[in-house]
């Protein structure tokens, strides 16, 4: 296998470098005047007729401030954008919060997500951690928001979706956006040295191993308003872009790498107990990605992991959505790491060739967002190529720390 798929080779850390920047080089034009994120399309040209969603404005604030703590020229300025952005036009100055986003008009898309929210505070941190002017004004409003809103302390949970007045709570409840959440606490907890959100953190993630145990190490993804698991929700529509029939092995390999993390940077001494409390997490962040591995890796007779699959692991929606081999690089360099397992150094590698033969656009620049079940580009559920958050963090996070979000390490990096 050619050596730039190898991890630890210097080929490798090139590759990652160089299509790290040109990354970047492709979404530089995201910004609207305003600073709410465009959605690129193919060649990274801006779709200006479709709403401008405040979860990708997020995203390339959180982009682009690590950019400029990798010295990237436009960074600063690009992420600066975003952050005016988030604290302008797609903020609700009545109700509080953050809109869905906003038309080409300027009108507001309704209700208020906790998956936006969630982006907010990550965005903000790194905006923070950047020098980016507004950041810490967008963070502590952006905590306090979520705190209000979202968080359920008795619970140990948060809640999904209101109304744009924050008056009328949706009965659904989702993983999705509690995995980004965790993904946010522990950015908070990294940038502002604020345990308690790696505390609610690890709440989440115990709730969420346990449903994984009794499904087979298979993540259920929708509940209702009293957290009971609604297996077959979606299954007449199970390529929905946020609320899929099934399981989604994506999730399951991201869910493994943040609970890698958060065990990492929770039990960092070396008693007894501590190094208990690792391993056992540990194991189970292993046994996460390998059921996802299993059941979705070149599950159907051609390579790439499949979007989602029933509760047995029979693949349902076969397409291959670009984020889901994101997560599988940045989760097995990970657990390498962690495990020095060459299991996962040899499953990195498969991944990375797969990344440069089928997934990276070498014509347009970035990565296809969506390939059928042939490895052929198609637009269905992911057109163009909205935004580069999972691209770029997989070509930083597999030799970035592992006990810290990708942003900080970077930060201290420096």
């Amino acid at each position: 296998m050619d050596r730039k798929y190898l991890i630890d080779t210097q080929e490798n850390k090139d590759f990652l470098k160089d299509n790290a920047y040109a990354l970047l080089d492709f979404g530089r034009r995201f910004p609207s005047p305003g600073g709410s994120s465009y959605y690129l399309g193919d060649d990274g040209t801006p779709w200006t007729e479709r709403n401008r969603e405040t979860w990708i404005t997020c995203r390339m604030a959180h982009v682009y401030s690590i950019g400029s703590m990798m010295g990237y020229k436009e960074g600063k300025e690009l992420a600066g954008a975003a952050v005016k952005g988030l604290l302008g036009e797609l903020r609700d100055k009545e109700n509080g919060g953050w809109y869905a986003g906003i038309t080409k008009d300027g009108d507001i898309v309704p209700t208020k997500q906790c998956y936006a929210h969630a982006f907010v505070i990550l965005a903000a941190t790194s905006a923070y951690l950047a020098g980016v002017e507004g950041a810490k004004k967008l963070l502590d409003d952006a905590l306090k928001t979520y705190d209000k809103y979202f968080w359920n302390d008795i619970e140990g949970l948060s809640c999904d979706t209101w109304d744009t007045e924050f008056k009328k709570l949706d009965d659904y409840r989702g993983i999705n956006a509690n995995m980004h959440t965790v993904e946010a606490f522990l950015a908070v907890a990294d940038c502002l040295e604020n345990e308690e959100y790696r505390i609610r953190a690890g709440r989440i993630i115990d709730h969420v191993i346990g449903w994984a145990k009794d499904n087979d190490y298979r993540i259920p993804e929708h509940f209702t308003s009293d957290w009971k698991p609604d297996l077959d929700k979606n299954i007449d529509k199970p390529d929905d872009p946020f609320k899929p029939y099934g399981a989604t092995p994506g999730h399951g390999i991201e869910w493994a790498r943040l609970i890698a993390q958060w065990c990492l940077s929770t039990y960092r001494s070396k008693d007894a107990v501590s190094l208990e409390k690792r391993n056992y997490y540990i194991s189970l962040s292993c046994k996460l990605f390998e059921r996802a591995v299993k059941d979705a890796w070149n599950a159907d007779g051609d390579k790439g992991i499949v979007y989602t699959t029933d509760w047995n692991g029979k693949p349902v929606v076969r397409d291959r959505m670009h984020w889901t081999l994101a997560e599988a690089i940045d989760t097995s360099s990970v657990l390498y790491r962690i495990t020095g397992d060459k299991k996962y150094a040899d499953l990195y590698a498969e991944f990375m060739e797969y990344l440069d033969s089928r997934v990276m656009d070498h014509n347009n620049g970035s990565w296809f967002h969506q390939l059928d079940e042939n490895n052929r580009p198609k637009g269905t559920v992911w057109p163009g190529k909205s935004d580069i958050y999972h691209a770029f963090q997989a070509m930083l996070i597999p030799y970035s720390r592992t006990d810290e979000v990708i942003a900080k390490a970077i930060h201290d990096s420096n």
